[in-house]
């Protein structure tokens, strides 16, 4: 899957989904995708990944109690 970085606007191939699905993790690896070699996988920290769309990432991606709220109104 690819992302982008916020800040400089570079593509990120990201190498760990299970990562980027878990609200626990909030760092997962990618390398950038630029140019024609294949780029050193590194870490990113979730928060600085957006869609290509500049849309940011889903809530139940990156916060572990999205739901806290709708929980406490049940009871």
């Amino acid at each position: 899957m690819f992302l982008k970085h916020r800040e400089s606007g570079k593509l990120v191939e990201v190498l760990s989904l299970r990562d980027l699905f878990n609200p626990i993790h909030v760092i997962l690896v990618g390398r950038y995708h630029a140019g024609e070699e294949l780029q050193e996988p590194e870490t990113f920290v979730k928060s600085d990944l957006i869609f290509l769309s500049n849309e940011s990432l889903p809530q139940c991606w990156v916060d572990v109690h999205y739901r806290d709220d709708e929980l406490h109104r049940r009871r």
